[in-house]
């Protein structure tokens, strides 16, 4: 299966890690058309699974080291 990463629309602070509910930052689309939503930490430690499944991964973590 391949994996497409793209920009998607932008994750908002309202958006909460389906683990532990800190502020996401990865959306991962499945193939059935679900969603799920991590923080960082939970995606990178997730990530290679989360990778073999999805049909999109958006990664947005660039921006936790980013000020505005």
């Amino acid at each position: 299966m391949n994996t497409t990463l793209t920009a998607g629309p932008a994750l908002t602070a309202s958006d909460r890690c389906d683990r532990c509910g800190a502020q996401a930052f990865v959306r991962v689309t499945l193939p059935t058309g679900g969603t799920l939503i991590f923080c960082g930490h939970h995606a990178k430690k997730h990530e290679e699974k989360l990778k073999l499944i999805a049909t999109e991964y958006v990664d947005e973590t660039d921006r936790l080291g980013a000020t505005n």
